[in-house]
């Protein structure tokens, strides 16, 4: 009989799956996706080195589940937006909040393409953003919504992506970013003039 016991155990009993995920996503936000191993996590969590691959088969699972995440939380984040700038504005908090699903949650080469669940929350994901986009009307975001949501979802996402890299502390330095995004989606969508 073996008394060998991790040195750490982080995980007792519950939700292996949800363990392993943190332990994820608090790798990916201090090395990037890179830094991720199965062996690693399951030390982490202090479980065998084979039990996260009974939940995500391996590391691209692993990373396919953490963006289905994302983009399940990130639906939800801009579903509670009360117009387009808002929209874009949670857009912005929730790459903030969330950096680790949002730098994979980008990253097609990391991911399972296909997997049901991805594809289900990245549609949604999209349609929710598509849903802000036609709340505006033509006179504010121009004849054609579908580029009027390109316009956005690129706004959004390169001010995100620029501010998460740390290319807009001058720019941005002692503002708070959110107000800085409503003011550049002010600069793109106008209201129509009365």
């Amino acid at each position: 009989m073996s008394t060998t016991k991790p040195t750490k155990s982080p995980y007792h009993h519950g939700d292996l799956r949800r363990a392993v995920l943190t332990a994820a996503l608090d790798v990916i936000a201090a090395d990037g996706p890179s830094g991720l191993s199965l062996r690693d996590l399951a030390r982490r969590a202090g479980v065998s080195h084979a039990a996260p691959a009974h939940h995500f088969k391996d590391r691209t699972g692993l990373l396919t589940a953490i963006a289905a995440e994302g983009f399940g939380l990130l639906a939800a984040t801009i579903g509670e937006a009360v117009d387009l700038k808002d929209a874009g504005v949670r857009y912005v908090r929730f790459a903030r909040e969330h950096p680790a699903h949002f730098q994979v949650m980008f990253a097609p080469e990391l991911l399972r393409d296909g997997d049901l669940e991805l594809t289900t929350a990245r549609a949604l994901a999209a349609d929710t953003l598509s849903h802000a986009v036609s709340a505006v009307s033509p006179e504010g975001r121009g004849p054609d919504a579908r580029l009027a949501g390109v316009a956005a979802w690129s706004l959004a996402h390169g001010f995100a992506t620029l501010l998460l890299g740390h290319n807009l502390d001058g720019a941005v330095s002692g503002q708070d970013p959110e107000e800085v995004f409503r003011a550049l989606a002010s600069m793109l969508f106008q209201a129509p003039a009365g």
